[in-house]
């Protein structure tokens, strides 16, 4: 029988056991490394480190450590509302408890969104990385091969997420074990070759002024953070498993955190190497080129063994787009079992235990989203990226705010939870509402995205991210009037039994 709360809401509810997701699939190690390879750590510095150096200069490092503090006050929500409902639908899930069926509703669909967006573009960025590391820079550079190999790759990954979380979970250990080995390999000889003297490009020796997230100002520190929420994005996939996960009440939530943390360490350690070894000239000068970063300056600083950093890349965009599946997946599960969605959504595979049909959905539409806007342009794929934020932003924000709420009786109980469980996650959600007001300011001006064209007057990015939204809306209206089911929940509270274990820290 799925846990009731104070409010009268179930979790998850009955179902035939044959067609649940399998329990215990998995541990928190794996737990945790599904988490760091779904940021991408490589890919995503290697596509942020240059715009933040033109925005902050040496302060860079500041700036991603600037950037993590909303993320690990978010981290502790996800972890407090998990201890009280292990549903794969996170967000969706809590914020229904919560604050009610329409904001969980929309908070579920800008989770899904979020993997149709960028699922292509990852896939994309491990097949351009990997043809470059092999040597076949002609078939990288033809659209036609590199679209093909990309849809391929997609396919590939949804089949091993379809056939099982365990085998999800031993590829991601290869993966993120390369990842993190090509990028101390690089980071060491970078910071080497900075105190041998013998840079090839503007070196500067590292200094811990570095880490000030206010020496370049205020403005640089602003949009520094609408890129940080980006490369932090992702860590909350362990979450999404904790249906598959041991000990799923607190596990997840403990992966979820302890990814933000490996991950600072790792964004720092990368970013003093890359800062001290090419200087902010050369970053600041070619902002624009993911290629520049980590593939131009792995060059330059590996000579001949540039392909291990070519390869740090292309596992970290691989190992992205197959764990970004999951949490676009789980959340349409969970949706479709509670009525928020057409129930075939819901099917779990007999055998592997997985949610087959939702998987292959999100597959689906995300190859059809990369390919139609690979044909309006290159840029169109990057303003679809940009778009990204807003979704984050938002639906982080709504998690910030749902934990406060769902434990609003229980906050005053003790300084542990006031400030844990109810000021951090509300200030986290105070600076990525911020910041999502910030993110719509700067793509309303056309000037500002990848291809400085306009729609409607206004930037691309900012157009796709109201066209999620207003889809996003039509959609769910549409399913109130053909299943209101859903609508008929009502909000809970936290369950004073639950919340007695963790009074005190």
């Amino acid at each position: 029988m799925a846990h009731e709360d104070a409010g009268g809401h179930t979790g998850i509810p009955e179902t035939d056991p044959d067609a649940r997701l399998q329990a215990n699939a998995i541990g928190f190690l794996d737990a945790l490394v599904i988490g760091l390879n779904s940021t991408s750590p490589a890919y995503s510095l290697a596509a942020v480190i240059g715009p933040i150096v033109a925005l902050a200069g040496i302060y860079a490092p500041g700036v991603m450590l600037a950037s993590f503090v909303p993320m690990l006050l978010i981290a502790a929500a996800f972890y407090y509302l998990n201890k009280v409902d292990q549903d794969c639908g996170t967000t969706f899930s809590w914020v229904t408890r919560a604050m009610g069926p329409w904001a969980g509703w929309l908070g579920g669909w800008a989770i899904a969104m979020t993997g149709v967006l960028v699922i292509g573009s990852l896939a994309d960025v491990a097949v351009h990385f990997g043809l470059l590391a092999a040597g076949l820079d002609g078939w990288a550079a033809n659209e036609w091969i590199r679209q093909g190999l990309t849809v391929v790759v997609i396919l590939a990954m949804t089949a091993v997420c379809v056939i099982g979380t365990e085998m999800s979970a031993r590829l991601q250990d290869v993966l993120i074990l390369a990842q993190v080995f090509f990028l101390l390999v690089f980071a060491v000889v970078a910071i080497y070759r900075v105190y041998a003297g013998t840079s090839t490009l503007d070196g500067i020796r590292p200094s811990v002024e570095w880490l000030n997230p206010f020496g370049a100002g205020g403005a640089a520190l602003t949009g520094g953070l609408l890129l940080g929420v980006f490369i932090y994005w992702g860590w909350e996939s362990a979450v999404n498993l904790t249906e598959e996960v041991e000990d799923s009440a607190t596990a997840p939530g403990k992966a979820g955190i302890w990814s933000t943390v490996v991950l600072l360490v790792t964004y720092l350690s990368v970013g003093y190497a890359v800062v001290a070894y090419a200087g902010t000239k050369f970053l600041s000068e070619n902002a624009g080129e993911e290629e520049a970063v980590f593939a131009v300056l792995a060059h330059e600083v590996m000579g001949g063994w540039d392909w291990v950093v070519l390869l740090a890349v292309c596992t970290s965009a691989l190992a992205s787009t197959q764990t970004t599946i999951i949490p676009a997946s789980r959340t349409a599960l969970s949706m479709a079992r509670r009525h928020a969605l057409p129930p075939h959504l819901s099917h779990i595979h007999p055998r592997f235990h997985t949610p087959d049909v939702s998987t292959w959905w999100v597959a689906a539409i995300a190859i059809g989203w990369y390919l139609v806007v690979n044909q309006i342009s290159e840029n169109a794929l990057l303003d679809s990226l940009t778009a990204l934020s807003l979704l984050i932003s938002f639906y982080y924000a709504l998690t910030g705010v749902a934990c406060a709420v769902y434990y609003r009786r229980h906050l005053l109980e003790s300084v542990h939870n006031f400030l844990l469980i109810g000021l951090g996650p509300v200030i986290g959600a105070g600076l990525l509402a911020w910041l999502l007001v910030k993110s719509v300011a700067s793509m309303s001006n056309p000037e500002n995205s990848a291809s400085g064209g306009s729609w409607f007057g206004l930037g691309p990015p900012l157009v796709i991210g109201i066209g999620i939204a207003v889809v996003g809306v039509l959609v769910m209206c549409f399913w109130r009037i053909r299943d209101g089911r859903f609508w008929q929940e009502r909000r809970g509270v936290a369950d004073p039994d639950l919340v007695r274990g963790f009074k005190k820290p």
